[in-house]
């Protein structure tokens, strides 16, 4: 139990740290939001946890193949803020494209035989 608690403490640390840097540097919070910190923890936590090889490595394909969808999200939901938008309807519509796109993706990959 403890070592749960360990885990998320210091997961939940990482997104505190974000928001808490992005208050005071749109930069820096961003330069620490770009980096892959929830992969990183979860493939780290995996190989603690003495999971096989295997399926740490097809974690870290499935997220690189994932990740290329979610950038949609970051090209829209700025646009849509600027172009006077609420918040949560800009979250709202680039929350729904990015999961259209990751089915399109999806889609794709299994035309192309490629295994999430």
């Amino acid at each position: 139990m403890f070592y749960y608690l360990v885990k998320l403490a210091l997961s939940a640390s990482m997104i505190v740290a974000v928001s808490e840097i992005a208050k005071r540097s749109s930069f820096f919070g961003a330069l620490i939001a770009s980096l892959p910190l929830t992969s990183l923890l979860a493939l780290i936590w995996m190989y603690i946890d003495k999971t096989e090889t295997k399926a740490i490595a097809d974690l870290s394909r499935s997220i690189f193949f994932l990740v290329l969808p979610s950038l949609a999200f970051f090209l829209l939901f700025p646009v849509l803020l600027t172009k006077g938008l609420h918040f949560w309807v800009s979250l709202g519509i680039s929350v729904a494209a990015t999961i259209v796109l990751y089915g399109l993706l999806v889609w794709v990959l299994q035309l192309l035989h490629v295994t999430l």
